[in-house]
């Protein structure tokens, strides 16, 4: 179509360049009837162009504008909900530190609390043990103090025996060294 504007065009320019043989027209020579005809021709290429190419044209400038709008707007919701997802992440990130300060804490508390424990029951075993091992040695002072006893009568026996052979009788002797001993403290 536009082929054929142009051949128009052209046919035109050459029958108003060709009616006037006796002027050689100048470059800069002003000719009333082609300025008509450009004119002319001008409306025509533009009615043409209205008709033909320019509902295609906007078309494709408003479909082109759309797109842009719709990709635009297609950014800004994806960049809003990334921040949304950022500020969740945040959120999240900040509740699970919470959260496992908590256990921290807890499991702080928790040892502190099985240390005591430990330690109370270490203090209160030690007791026992210390409790236990003075009643076996007061046990043991009881038992060597009356061996101590038994033999310390029977030397006493045996030695006031060899020097009063024959004055006491054996029950004399006992009751003698009983009544010596029942006066040694019994520490």
């Amino acid at each position: 179509m536009i082929y054929y504007l142009t051949l128009l065009f052209n046919h035109s320019l050459i029958l108003l360049f060709s009616g006037g043989a006796e002027e050689k027209p100048m470059l800069l020579s002003v000719n009333p009837g082609l300025i008509i005809w450009q004119l002319i021709i001008f409306v025509i290429l533009l009615f043409i162009l209205k008709k033909i190419a320019w509902k295609p044209l906007l078309s494709s400038l408003h479909s082109r504008e759309q797109s842009i709008k719709d990709t635009i707007d297609q950014a800004e919701r994806l960049q809003k909900d990334a921040h949304e997802l950022i500020e969740q992440n945040k959120k999240n990130m900040a509740e699970a530190n919470a959260h496992s300060m908590k256990i921290i804490n807890d499991a702080k508390d928790m040892a502190v609390k099985v240390k005591d424990e430990i330690m109370v029951k270490a203090q209160e075993d030690s007791r026992k043990l210390i409790e236990q091992a003075k009643s076996e040695i007061k046990q043991e002072k009881e038992s060597a103090m009356s061996d101590l006893r038994n033999e310390v009568s029977d030397l006493a026996i045996k030695s006031a025996e060899k020097i009063l052979k024959d004055n006491l009788d054996e029950t004399k002797q006992k009751k003698i060294v009983n009544d010596f001993i029942s006066q040694i403290p019994s520490n």
